[in-house]
């Protein structure tokens, strides 16, 4: 196993070397923005385990009760005001240098987007956009959230009056294939693979890291708490994501 860098420092040289880096991102990143993770200490699922079933397929087809309480908590969503913080424009700036191969998130906040970052891949879909589970019929989340506020608790589809929500990847819903062949391709092409505020603990998203190794590439995890891959990692930083993350990928403090 080669030398663990132990310094921002030293781990901000490697990446200055470098011209294809991939990062994968988990909630960690968005944090600073105002939205709570949801396994950290602080975290939605932490504090309320009941808040799991508005996020699973089965609950959320079958009970009016959970799409009624979903469509609330879109409402008030922290991400609905969110704004990128500076790790996010981080990542765009490393784009607009042309040294991004790739920026694959489980987020569905849509801050990568807001900051500038095209061509995101998001494992777990958008919450800023609706899909309808009966036709093809999906848009702006806002012009669903609108009726929400209106008074509409439970908005059906306007084109054909199906069940609506968010275009997120719900728990028994299957990955979209498309979208984890672009996640393992930006793996398995980079010559750095950067995993940020990620506990590296759900997968397909998880395996994206040891991918990146296999295929040569160093490995470097930014996160508050351990990961099951903090061994296997060329550096290991737990500074403030706001903090290290702008200083592993300009190279200044």
């Amino acid at each position: 196993m080669a030398r663990q860098l132990r310094t921002l420092a030293e781990a901000a040289d490697l990446c200055a070397a470098r011209q294809r880096i991939t990062i994968l991102t988990g909630a960690g990143i968005s944090t600073a923005s105002g939205i709570p993770d949801y396994r950290g200490p602080d975290g939605v699922w932490t504090k309320d385990p009941k808040a799991e079933r508005i996020s699973t397929l089965d609950w959320y087809l079958n009970d009016p009760d959970v799409r009624r309480i979903a469509w609330q908590k879109e409402l008030h969503s922290p991400a609905r005001a969110a704004q990128p913080n500076v790790a996010h424009h981080a990542i765009t700036s490393l784009q607009r240098e042309g040294r991004l191969r790739g920026c694959v998130t489980t987020n569905i906040d849509g801050l990568h987007a807001l900051a500038g970052t095209t061509g995101v891949v998001e494992v777990h879909g958008s919450g800023r956009r609706w899909r309808c589970e009966d036709c093809p019929a999906g848009g702006d989340i806002r012009e669903l959230l609108d009726l929400v506020e209106a008074g509409d608790p439970d908005p059906t589809c306007p084109r054909c009056g199906g069940i609506t929500r968010a275009a997120t990847i719900l728990f028994g819903e299957n990955l979209d294939p498309d979208v984890i062949d672009a996640a393992t391709l930006a793996a398995q092409d980079c010559d750095v693979f950067i995993a940020v505020g990620t506990s590296l603990g759900v997968y397909p998203a998880a395996g994206l890291l040891p991918l990146a190794i296999r295929h040569g590439a160093p490995a470097i995890i930014v996160n508050a708490q351990e990961t099951p891959y903090d061994d296997y990692a060329t550096a290991v930083i737990r500074e403030p994501i706001a903090d290290a993350l702008p200083w592993l990928l300009t190279g200044r403090p």
